[in-house]
């Protein structure tokens, strides 16, 4: 199916339809009638990330501004037998709708079989799922927002020097495999020679210093630095500076409020590729309650934000130093 980008408007939902239960599920009301409470499970598969947790916040601090809304959040806590308990035990309770982020799992079907069966909507942001059926799927494309990086990655270097590729694993991580494809689309078959870090990162910051020690061990010279989220380039870039190592650019993804920083300071750090949590969960959120209440029926099963590189050209529009993520 062909993707079409669709771009986020500012205040694109309203949530202003007073609307009664029925059967257990949301119907529109009559004029003056009152809304009854309507109660979202949000399904995360750990809360241990920073970005994770800027998730969830966001969909509670959007659920306080409509009234007669209750958000339970399940932490799978890195489990996927959890998470699909969690969901079993939040169908029992009546939840209306779910808002899914279980990244970096795959395909969850069994659960989500449970979830169709009991005709509950579902949400999936920042992670499709394979193999289910879902209402829609709100995120960024990691390709084309990865290529873009590779652009700016090939002009920083100007078609020369020596790129590290830094990976979050493990080996069939679909979001890590499209971001680094999406940069070497863009500086392969140049005269940049990259090179690939032999074991992965685990998306942490200090995975990303472990790595980037061993690298500057064995590498006399490298250039750049692509890393598959901004955790572990952040953690590569104290690699860095422990050396002494000088002259190394960084390149991250995900648009981490401490990347930010760094690239607002204008240091070695250079550019972000843009997956904002915030943004991404309130539209989930908004998108599920016009489901809800308003009987809303996407037009496309995938909404993607917009391409966007922060770097220090724009780096202004989007550093919130009071920012959780």
């Amino acid at each position: 199916m062909k993707r079409q980008m669709v771009f986020l408007l500012a205040g694109l939902v309203l949530i202003a339809s007073a609307q009664v239960s029925a059967g257990g599920r949301s119907e529109a009301a009559r004029p003056g009638s009152v809304q009854d409470e309507t109660v979202i499970g949000m399904v995360t598969l750990q809360m241990r990330s920073p970005y994770f947790v800027a998730m969830v916040r966001a969909v509670e601090e959007a659920a306080r501004e409509v009234p007669n809304v209750r958000v339970i959040v399940a932490d799978g806590d890195g489990d996927a037998a959890k998470v699909a308990s969690d969901i079993e035990d939040l169908i029992a309770q009546g939840v209306d709708g779910f808002i899914m982020n279980i990244s970096p799992l795959e395909a969850l079907p069994g659960p989500m079989a449970a979830i169709n069966d009991a005709g509950i909507p579902v949400v999936l942001v920042n992670r499709r799922l394979i193999g289910s059926e879902y209402n829609l799927f709100i995120g960024i494309d990691n390709f084309e927002t990865g290529a873009a990086v590779g652009e700016v990655i090939n002009q920083t270097m100007e078609g020369q020097g020596v790129l590290l590729m830094m990976r979050g694993g493990p080996e069939d991580n679909s979001t890590g495999n499209a971001r680094r494809d999406g940069v070497l689309s863009k500086v392969q078959n140049t005269g940049v020679q990259i090179i690939f870090a032999p074991e992965f990162g685990g998306w942490t910051e200090d995975g990303g210093f472990r790595i980037m020690e061993d690298m500057l061990a064995r590498h006399p010279r490298i250039d750049a630095v692509f890393a598959e989220n901004d955790s572990m380039a952040l953690g590569a870039m104290r690699a860095i500076q422990d050396s002494g190592r000088q002259g190394v650019r960084l390149f991250g993804f995900d648009g981490q409020r401490d990347a930010l920083r760094e690239i607002h300071a204008g240091g070695s750090y250079t550019a972000s590729g843009l997956n904002s949590p915030t943004a991404i969960g309130r539209m989930g959120f908004d998108r599920l309650m016009a489901m809800m209440r308003e009987g809303y029926v996407p037009a496309e099963r995938e909404i993607y934000f917009p391409v966007t590189v922060v770097s220090s050209e724009n780096v202004n529009q989007y550093f919130d130093p009071n920012s959780i993520f």
